[in-house]
């Protein structure tokens, strides 16, 4: 078996009739397609989720809904970029609406993994041989124009080569090339399948060496995890990604990540241009057990002067754990350096006003850069009910603001869905 292919042969697969729930995809391949062993099919998914009734009678935007689970970007045509149930980032969620029924819509293989192996394990019972199988569709790519066809499912093939640690041809050792087998192997079939020309089905001869007996992982391997995607967010859906997290794993939060996050948050406007946002990183376990302990004294020592009862205290002060149970703590600080001296209640008033608009500003710059990075945030408000003890805890200036604890870490469990608001009772129209 060669180490490369010297040659390849590609041919599309004709006179496949139209494919209809519950036909035997596997044994219209094996009879129109005539495979060996060591070829490869490339089906479209269009076909495979005919033939297993992913035909639905909905219309297109409640399909796309039904098959989202993370909306990434908003199109200002109106369409939309999201992530569906299987972990794919693509427009529309995959849903067709093409050469079918008015009405209808044509959803993506339920699992595309599955599928793959199904008719493989089909094709050797009806014709003997064993090729891979490379399920397709189109998907368009950032930062390039057009779209090209991507492996959905795999079986039989490996669809991410992993080169690291190999040399190059220089004795270079390889540090982060892997390389996608399965989605350049779809390419290549879509250059000889006609989607209007109804051949959805193409042969790729000369990747033997690719062919493996086991179905293998699955072109499942070829999703990017989420917190190794730096581009998870699309622009118009990051602010809206945000979410108050308040279970954290024991995952260590990166200290890199917290500051990229600060260098998002000190892009906030400010008055006078003016810089007034300063961020403690409280990353020493001793020094943020201290604080939080001095705070919790100073919280207790006023609801006592309250007249609440210990139970009563006890019950109020559980709410603070979201702080303690968090890996990483920032205590974003307000220097009003800058600020205009006014004689008069009125615009002294209003000067500080200006500040602390700017202060929020910068908190919630800092809350979006961490969901950026992938982290969970809640912005606390207890430091600003004892301003002199955090100083005290964390040596800070005397001019220094505390402006709540900002718990930060790696959420416990995927954030819930935000509630939609209507934004009409947010507005005044004059």
């Amino acid at each position: 078996m060669s180490e490369s292919a010297d040659q390849l042969r590609l041919r599309a697969v004709s006179g496949l009739p139209e494919v209809r729930h519950g036909d035997d995809l596997a044994a219209l391949l094996a009879t129109h397609a005539q495979p060996r062993d060591g070829d490869v099919l490339v089906v479209a998914s269009k076909v495979v989720s005919k033939s297993e009734g992913r035909l639905v009678r909905v219309d297109r935007d409640s399909a796309i809904d039904r098959e989202t689970e993370r909306v990434v970007a908003r199109l200002p045509s109106g369409g939309r970029i999201v992530q569906t149930r299987h972990g794919y980032v693509m427009a529309a969620a995959g849903v067709d609406t093409s050469n079918v029924p008015p009405d209808h819509a044509l959803l993506l293989p339920e699992d595309p993994d599955a599928s793959a192996r199904h008719l493989r394990a089909g094709i050797a019972h009806h014709c003997g041989s064993r090729p891979a199988i490379v399920i397709t569709d189109t998907f368009g790519r950032p930062w390039r124009t057009g779209q090209t066809d991507v492996a959905l499912g795999a079986a039989g093939l490996e669809a991410v080569q992993d080169l690291r640690g190999t040399r190059d041809g220089y004795g270079n050792t390889l540090e982060v090339t892997l390389r996608a087998v399965a989605d350049e192997v779809a390419a290549a079939g879509d250059l000889v399948k006609g989607k209007a020309a109804g051949t959805p089905v193409a042969v790729v001869e000369g990747l033997n060496h690719l062919v493996t007996e086991a179905d293998g992982d699955g072109a499942r391997a070829l999703i990017r995890p989420a917190d190794e995607d730096m581009f998870r967010y699309g622009s118009r859906d990051v602010v809206g990604a945000r979410r108050t997290i308040r279970e954290f794993s024991n995952a260590p939060v990166d200290p890199a990540a917290v500051r990229r996050a600060v260098a998002t948050a000190v892009t906030a406007p400010a008055p006078h241009h003016t810089t007034p946002w300063r961020f403690v990183l409280v990353e020493s376990p001793e020094r943020r057990q201290k604080l939080l302990d001095a705070m919790l004294d100073a919280w207790i020592a006023d609801l006592r002067a309250d007249g609440f009862s210990s139970e009563a205290i006890t019950r109020r002060t559980r709410r603070g754990q979201v702080l303690r149970n968090a890996p990483y703590l920032v205590v974003p600080c307000l220097v009003a350096d800058g600020a205009h001296t006014y004689p008069d209640a009125r615009r002294a008033t209003a000067e500080r006003s200006m500040f602390l608009v700017a202060m929020g500003a910068g908190v919630q710059n800092l809350l979006v850069g961490l969901t950026m990075e992938g982290l969970g945030s809640a912005w606390v408000s207890s430091t600003m009910f004892c301003p002199e003890v955090v100083r005290a805890q964390l040596d800070l200036d005397p001019g220094w603001e505390p402006m709540g604890a900002v718990a930060v870490g790696h959420p416990a469990t995927p954030p819930p869905e935000r509630a939609p608001r209507d934004t009409e009772a947010f507005l005044t129209v004059r």
